[in-house]
């Protein structure tokens, strides 16, 4: 299966430049988009999806054009599940979790610690919870999850460690929070094959023509329960796809 992650920041404009083509020729059997900032009837391309045989699912927030999030999937669910399951943290549209036979497809996306870092002991807290969630879930079957997780969790996951120390994204806090993803047993798939490798980004401020300059952050990712990963045969990042200032990620795996 070809699984993508997404965070197309607003699909309203990109879906009529170029989102349906890119869907098509990637023809991914699952897509997790984050930052739909649209509601599904606002979705002009749904009669598209399910000519491609697409199911549709989405999870707006209150909060109008806000976060929000989407999966199209090709392979119907058995059950679907939105947000955290505590109403006080599933406001903002941020998780959809897909429920197969052999696993669960979860696409996130993490509240931003935003500047001065005002909502950094939220995002603590958040995900401390998202944590918990996922191994809740492990304990039924292997969890797949994908999205925009707002942290670059080593030093050669952004160009700039040293001036960002203290940034949103990178700050010992968030980092250490992704860490305990993984000592808990999630894999973060693109290092477990590229463990050293540089320069690979999935965001780019709009500023200074930092995408042009490569001057970015990998910030988005495809974590899998470790019992998946003999299972993994690809993690990718597909830096050439523009629209947003995110790019796909992506892997392939044999569910």
């Amino acid at each position: 299966m070809k699984l993508i992650s997404f965070n197309v920041n607003g699909i309203r404009s990109n879906v009529t430049k170029w989102f349906l083509n890119y869907l098509t020729e990637e023809n991914p059997d699952i897509i997790g988009l984050q930052e739909v900032k649209a509601t599904e009837d606002e979705l002009p391309i749904k009669i598209d999806l399910l000519s491609l045989g697409y199911n549709v699912f989405w999870n707006s927030a209150s909060k109008k054009w806000y976060s929000w999030t989407a999966v199209f999937t090709k392979v119907k669910p058995l059950n679907v599940a939105y947000g955290l399951g505590l109403p006080e943290h599933d406001e903002e549209g941020r998780i959809i979790t897909l429920e197969f036979d052999n696993f669960y497809f979860i696409t996130v996306y993490t509240p931003n610690s935003k500047r001065e870092l005002e909502r950094l002991e939220y995002r603590q807290l958040w995900d401390s919870l998202f944590l918990d969630y996922m191994k809740r879930l492990e304990i039924n079957k292997p969890v797949i999850v994908c999205g925009d997780l707002n942290v670059a969790h080593k030093e050669i996951d952004l160009t700039n460690p040293k001036t960002n120390r203290w940034n949103a994204g990178f700050t010992d806090e968030e980092r250490s929070g992704f860490q305990k993803f993984l000592d808990s047993g999630f894999i973060d798939t693109f290092r477990y094959f590229y463990p050293d490798k540089t320069e690979e980004y999935s965001w780019w401020s709009n500023f200074a023509n930092s995408r042009e300059r490569n001057i970015g952050w990998r910030i988005d990712y495809f974590l899998i329960s470790g019992i998946l990963k003999d299972k993994l045969n690809k993690a990718f990042i597909k830096q050439q796809v523009k629209g947003s200032d995110h790019c796909p990620v992506g892997i392939e795996i044999e569910l």
